[in-house]
C-alpha cells in the first residue's frame, strides 16, 4: 500500500496537483482534501481506497463547490437588476397608473377615469356606488368591439350636484336583466410614491392605495 504523508502526497499520487493556497472565501477545499488524507491513513490495508474513488469524492465536492459559487454569481447578478427595476419603477412618480383596481377614495367632485374590459360590441352600463352601496351616477359607454373601452366620472351625482368626498366603486356590465354579464374595471391614479417590500415593487397610488408593480396596465 502507497504511503500518503500529506495533502500533496496524496494528490501527486493520483496525478492531481497540488493544491493552491487558500483565499479568503473559498469553499473549504483545503479541508475537504485533509479529511481524504486521514481516510487515506486510516483505511482498510485489505480494501485500499481506489483512485477512481478518490477523484469521484473530489468530483462530487467540486461540483457542489460551482453549484454554489454560481448561486452567489446569480445573487449578485439578481441584486443588480433589483436595483435598476427600482430606479425605472422610481421615474413613475407623478405619472398615472392603470390598475386593475374599482375602489378609489376622493375628494368631494373630484372625478376619475380609467377603462372598462369589453367582451364584445354593444353599450355597456357603468354605475357609480358610494360607499353606502347607492348609486350615485350611472352613465352608458358603447363599445365597438372587445376591448378596453375609456369611460370617465366628472365626479357629480345623478342630480348634478357634487358627489361628497368618501370610497367610491365602479361597476360595469354588458347587457341588462338576467343576461347582463359583470365587466372587469381599470382605475387610473397618480403615483405618489414607490415601496420596496419583501414581495417586490409596490406603487403607492393616490386614493386607490398600494398595489405591486405587477397590478399595473398601463402608465401615462
Amino acid at each position: 500500500m502507497t504511503t500518503i504523508t500529506n495533502n500533496s502526497d496524496a494528490l501527486t499520487s493520483l496525478g492531481l496537483a497540488a493544491p493552491q493556497k487558500k483565499r479568503s472565501g473559498d469553499m473549504g477545499q483545503a479541508d475537504f482534501l485533509r479529511l481524504m488524507t486521514e481516510q487515506l491513513k486510516n483505511q482498510d490495508p485489505l480494501k485500499p481506497l481506489e483512485g477512481s474513488q478518490f477523484l469521484g469524492q473530489l468530483a462530487q465536492f467540486s461540483t457542489v463547490q460551482g453549484i454554489e459559487n454560481m448561486q452567489k454569481s446569480l445573487g449578485a447578478v439578481a441584486s443588480v437588476m433589483e436595483s435598476d427595476q427600482t430606479l425605472r419603477a422610481a421615474a413613475l412618480v407623478g405619472h398615472d397608473a392603470l390598475v386593475d383596481a374599482s375602489t378609489v377614495s376622493l375628494q368631494a367632485g373630484a372625478g376619475m377615469r380609467g377603462e372598462i374590459v369589453a367582451q364584445g360590441a354593444g353599450p355597456m352600463q357603468v354605475d357609480i356606488v358610494d360607499a353606502g352601496g347607492q348609486v350615485v351616477q350611472r352613465m352608458t359607454v358603447n363599445s365597438t368591439g372587445a376591448g378596453n373601452v375609456p369611460f370617465a366620472w366628472d365626479g357629480r351625482a345623478a342630480n348634478g350636484n357634487a358627489a361628497p368626498a368618501g370610497r367610491y366603486t365602479v361597476r360595469a356590465a354588458a347587457g341588462s336583466g338576467a343576461d347582463a354579464e359583470a365587466l372587469d374595471v381599470r382605475v387610473a391614479a397618480r403615483v405618489d410614491s414607490v415601496s420596496i417590500e419583501a414581495t417586490g415593487l409596490v406603487l403607492n397610488l393616490n386614493g386607490l392605495g398600494s398595489h405591486p408593480l405587477s397590478a399595473v396596465r398601463r402608465i401615462g
